[in-house]
């Protein structure tokens, strides 16, 4: 979109504050905390999807992002007991889990030996008997099979519990991982910062201080690493501004975050079932504001298993860039809650396909988004093996 028509999709607008905050976007001036808020209380879909598709378009064109990609969830038992999750165990009933060896792990990145995947993501339950000393020896073996493979792994509610057990600092904690392997962090177990939501939600893991001071660490180490916030439950829209400023501070500070995901609340099977999920119109919103708020952020993504293929889709036209990766069938974290993916697998033709219809320029990235192929005019064999 030009900056003259969306000029004229400002001009238009008859609320002169939404008028006043379409105008500091366009011209690049930093929203407020208030301004946030307003935009979700009182702006329609069309004028935030009009904002946050020029902003993206004026960042990356029509350029959308995909990696090649899979997961290794090594349990889900879990000593935490978030009430919106249907995914993890309690350790008092882990027979009804799993828990992968380090040989079992090793095996999934053998599996995909020959194959073109760049990318390894490793998140899951909390299990006190899968310690700092286990998962360091984890990354050295992945890295001494495939040493160009990058590792992704462990929320800070992960890894803080790590470094308690084994007795060590945030600091000296995320040196013995990097140094082990670990190249970044994914986004996980930030769910709203709030203290006001989160005791709610998930009382027992880490705090917000402590998943930021995860991420300030490793970005100080050189590493670069994702944010999530989990939208559609009991929080209001003042925590999840609250929720993309703490994280727009950090940013500021470190540069060291890639991509902001919002994450949708999925209700089946878990302790917040008796809350409806959101719409998909708040759905769209969510990920337009999220563009428009997020200025210092590179990318915005829509993890497509989460939301499924046709949302994901559509979130390319409300400030998406990325939809993730082909993943394999690899992860079950949201088929266990009841999203739309079952099944959570796309071959790269399937993802070249969905962005192409969504009339976008399909670019596999790696993991710190350099371009591995630009596959706008790629024709596809028959049959071709992905």
């Amino acid at each position: 979109m030009s900056t003259k028509n969306i000029q004229v999709i400002i001009d238009a607008e008859q609320d002169n504050q939404l008028k006043k905050i379409g105008t500091k976007v366009i011209h690049n001036e930093r929203i407020l905390f208030d301004e946030g808020v307003y935009l979700f209380e009182k702006a329609s879909l069309p004028y935030v999807g009009a904002l946050a598709n020029w902003k993206r378009e004026s960042l990356h064109g029509d350029k959308t992002y995909f990696n090649k990609n899979f997961h290794i969830e090594p349990t889900n038992v879990c000593v935490f007991s978030c009430k919106f999750c249907s995914y993890s165990k309690l350790y008092a009933h882990k027979e009804e889990g799993w828990e992968l060896t380090i040989d079992q792990m090793l095996d999934i990145v053998k599996s995909y030996d020959g194959k073109p995947v760049t990318e390894v993501h490793i998140v899951g339950g909390v299990h006190p008997k899968l310690t700092l000393a286990f998962f360091l020896e984890l990354m050295r073996a992945i890295k001494a099979h495939r040493p160009e493979l990058h590792i992704k792994a462990f929320t800070p509610v992960e890894l803080d519990y790590m470094f308690r057990k084994a007795k060590v600092s945030v600091a000296e904690g995320m040196r013995l991982a990097h140094e082990a392997g670990l190249d970044s962090l994914p986004g996980g177990g930030a769910e709203i910062f709030h203290p006001e939501i989160r005791t709610k939600i998930c009382e027992d893991k880490a705090t917000a201080d402590e998943w930021l001071l995860i991420h300030k660490t490793a970005h100080e180490l050189g590493m670069h690493s994702n944010a999530t916030l989990l939208y559609g439950h009991i929080e209001a829209y003042k925590h999840r501004i609250d929720h993309m400023e703490r994280l727009r501070q950090l940013q500021d500070e470190t540069k060291g975050f890639n991509t902001f995901i919002p994450l949708k609340f999925r209700n089946d099977g878990n302790e917040m079932s008796y809350i409806e999920e959101s719409t998909l119109a708040n759905d769209l919103k969510m990920y337009a504001i999220s563009r428009i708020y997020m200025d210092n952020f590179p990318h915005v993504k829509a993890y497509w298993p989460m939301l499924g293929r046709d949302t994901a889709q559509l979130t390319l036209s409300y400030g998406v860039n990325d939809i993730d990766g082909t993943i394999d069938d690899t992860t079950k974290i949201y088929s266990m809650a009841g999203s739309e993916e079952q099944t959570p697998a796309m071959s790269t033709e399937d993802l070249v396909r969905l962005i192409k219809q969504g009339r976008r320029q399909p670019i596999e990235r790696g993991t710190l988004y350099n371009v591995i192929q630009d596959y706008s005019n790629y024709e596809f064999a028959e049959n071709e093996a992905s």
